[in-house]
């Protein structure tokens, strides 16, 4: 196991979070549960998930499977859009924790903001709620805008620990990640490979890699490591899921960042979801 070479970060609240985690988007059933298991075996200590990944049983059952003490594991998961109403999100959460059969979670998140709705100060509320009761350690959101994070804090003077964003080189959200961390937020990553997108076939970003000896996929884990990002990357294979933790005992060069900061485009979002319009349920 490498999981002691993962550096700790510090959240706003007093918690800690490991400097990279492991997404469990599509790992379910049986198959999910055996990958998850040798993720935390091959040295994961972040597990992050949502209720609308259908999968809140395999994750419990990683877990109870591993033979890793709990308190080593840090357990992420999300409230989905149609239950952003107070009453319904306590619920959710508790719901969520029976199916897991967990006691609590580490960190846990509104999915969207889902503006139009109107409801993601009352979900914030439910999450403040929840982490008074114990079900949660830790609260944050994803894919907020400056807009919205301005919002919460001015309607209950609570800032969330984590901001959970789309963020690769193609779309770096400088701007996003500046003011998170104005605000002693940690910017967290979804997507940080842009899903095995062209990012993978980047001349530039081999020409990188060939020099380091290191792969594509961990010279953009180690850019967004020292840009201050907590990335979330997926990966079924042993192989890969080391190799994407193995990305800290090398650092990029001045000129290695800038010509990952040149692959920024001006949308380079996978498809689109810009939070302040995009509505998830």
């Amino acid at each position: 196991m490498i999981a002691s070479n993962i550096p700790q970060i510090a959240l706003n609240d007093g918690g800690s979070i490991p400097a990279i985690g492991f997404g469990t988007y599509l790992l379910n059933g049986r198959a999910g549960v055996e990958v998850m298991v040798r993720a935390l075996h091959n040295g994961y200590r972040l597990l992050d998930f949502a209720f609308n990944y259908e999968n809140e049983g395999a994750v419990g059952q990683a877990v109870r499977s591993a033979g890793i003490a709990r308190e080593e594991i840090r357990i992420v998961s999300k409230l989905p859009g149609r239950h952003q109403a107070f009453d319904k999100a306590i619920v959710t959460i508790e719901e969520s924790l029976l199916r897991a059969q967990l006691d609590y979670y580490d960190l846990y998140l509104i999915h969207w903001p889902n503006p139009q709705q109107g409801h993601y100060v009352e979900a914030w509320t439910a999450l403040i709620e929840a982490r008074s009761r114990g079900l949660v350690r830790s609260i944050g959101v994803c894919n907020f805008l400056p807009e919205h994070l301005e919002t919460l804090d001015r309607e209950t003077g609570v800032l969330p620990s984590v901001n959970q964003i789309e963020l690769h080189p193609f779309f770096p959200q400088d701007e996003q990640r500046a003011f998170d961390a104005k605000q002693g937020i940690v910017t967290q990553a979804w997507s940080p490979l842009g899903r095995a997108n062209e990012l993978l076939h980047n001349a530039g970003l081999k020409q990188i890699a060939d020099r380091l000896g290191k792969s594509i996929p961990q010279v953009i884990l180690r850019w967004q490591i020292e840009i201050g990002v907590v990335p979330v990357p997926k990966a079924t294979s042993d192989e890969r899921q080391i190799e994407n933790l193995s990305i800290f005992d090398f650092t990029l060069s001045d000129e290695d960042k800038a010509v990952i900061r040149s692959l920024a485009r001006a949308d380079g979002r996978i498809a689109g979801q810009d939070p302040a319009t995009y509505e998830e349920f």
